[in-house]
């Protein structure tokens, strides 16, 4: 072989073994400024910083999470870490939840990361957000600054306005901090004898203003409307149930009661896989044997629009508009009547214009700390929480709030002492007018149903 040719390749040879060793040697030096780093980063930074006394004592975080009881409150220890307290029983208070997550400081590059590691509030083009000493920022929930609560939304920035926190909404000011004293009132829209022809529509409208309600359906209109309850629940409405065909349940056994309420769950779970959560009795006529036989919450209303007798829509608007709106009310109506969905298309926006916030009887009780029982509800009024008309209310902030219940509107403010009704026995006192001999005001009685349509009018439209 040539020896120019051998010496060329001894020459390459070389050359890729000085290559090699050089990539060894840089990633050495990588390697080291990473390890570097991080024991500059997590050791030597948090003892110099707790040295110095640069620590969070008062980063107290608390994630939010939608329908969530009972959570824990946790606070940011000395290092930044999250740590976990005690349970919070108080649904009410902006201190419930789980501890919010702490993330490492905006920026990708560690160099950069330590270049802007200073401690405090910091704003860009998006909004403000809080940096602890470690570098880390918290998302998705509130945390106690210096005293003061934040909240912080999925990328860190403060949060102000409304706020919600599971069924709850909280306030917060313009410079972000909290304000306990500003409430947003809670009203349960519920729709008797549906799912109809109109019930579509009303579901729209739900839609568009983010807003819920409960429906207490008939077991033979859900096998008309098979679509319906599906929806409903897509849309974070209640599926409850009005019994079978509306028979007045105080004139049949118990057996009987039982199959109008089975009968009607399995058309719920066929139609959309879960039976009903909550139930109405017809007529409002119901009793503890009646509630423990069906073996579900049952609700009755504190708010009668009497829509079945008036047929207008704007009666029907005007008898809400014009009633005792107090936090906690629980309005009646039907959503198998035309007038009924036209003036409840107009509501809906309406109130929510007004400060109120439209949830269903399972999130009213949930934010009113009440544990629903095999027992009657009429309303959530901070008059009957605090008289102890309310069965199962685990008591907490809403037995001190005031009667109004606002958020500083005149609308939403009402006296509601004289309304409530005691149902804590699961006594019939009616809201209907109904009696114990089986009359009602409304003129109907227990054999006057007509299914003259599909929307099955029951001769008195009623409840």
């Amino acid at each position: 072989m040539d020896k120019r040719v051998l010496r060329e390749r001894m020459r390459r040879k070389q050359q890729q073994l000085r290559r090699r060793r050089m990539m060894k040697r840089i990633t050495c030096v990588v390697a080291a400024i990473l390890l570097l780093v991080f024991v500059v980063r997590g050791v030597i930074l948090p003892i110099v910083n707790h040295a110095g006394g640069g620590s969070n004592k008062d980063a107290e975080t608390v994630n939010v999470q939608a329908n969530t009881a009972g959570a824990s409150t946790g606070s940011s220890t000395k290092d930044g870490t999250a740590s976990t307290d005690t349970a919070a029983s108080d649904t009410d208070s902006a201190d419930s939840g789980t501890d919010a997550t702490v993330m490492p400081v905006k920026g990708s590059a560690a160099g950069e990361r330590l270049s802007v590691m200073t401690p405090g509030w910091h704003e860009d083009s998006t909004g403000k957000w809080y940096q602890n000493p470690d570098g880390t920022y918290y998302i998705n929930g509130f945390a106690e600054i210096d005293g003061v609560k934040y909240a912080f939304d999925s990328n860190g920035y403060m949060q102000t306005g409304w706020v919600t926190k599971g069924v709850n909404d909280y306030y917060f000011n313009e410079d972000g901090s909290y304000n306990a004293e500003k409430k947003r009132p809670l009203i349960a829209l519920t729709f008797d004898d549906g799912p109809g022809q109109y019930t579509d529509e009303l579901l729209d409208c739900l839609e568009q203003n983010n807003a819920h309600a409960t429906f207490f359906m008939l077991g033979q209109n859900v096998s008309a409307y098979p679509d319906a309850p599906k929806r409903m629940l897509e849309l974070g409405c209640e599926v409850g149930s009005h019994s079978w065909d509306h028979t007045q349940l105080t004139t049949i056994d118990l057996d009987a009661v039982a199959k109008q309420f089975s009968d009607t769950d399995d058309a719920l779970i066929q139609a959309c896989g879960q039976g009903a959560s909550v139930a109405r009795a017809p007529y409002g006529d119901g009793n503890s044997d009646i509630y423990n036989t069906v073996n579900k919450p049952f609700f009755m209303w504190s708010l009668d629009t009497e829509d079945w007798k008036l047929m207008d829509a704007d009666a029907d608007y005007n008898a809400v508009m014009n009633g005792d709106l107090t936090d906690g009310t629980i309005i009646l109506m039907h959503d198998i009547h035309e007038p009924s969905v036209k003036a409840a298309l107009r509501l809906i926006p309406d109130l929510i214009a007004q400060g109120y916030k439209l949830v269903t009887v399972s999130e009213m009780a949930e934010a009113k700390n009440v544990t629903l029982q095999n027992a009657c509800y009429v309303d959530f009024w901070p008059s009957t929480l605090s008289n102890g008309g309310v069965p199962g209310y685990q008591g907490g902030s809403d037995a001190a709030a005031s009667a109004d219940g606002t958020d500083g509107t005149s609308d939403a403010s009402a006296d509601s002492s004289d309304g409530s009704t005691d149902s804590s026995d699961g006594s019939g006192d009616y809201s209907d007018g109904s009696s114990d001999d089986g009359s009602y005001d409304d003129g109907s009685s227990d054999d006057s149903e007509d299914y003259s349509d599909d929307s099955v009018d029951y001769g008195d439209g009623t409840e």
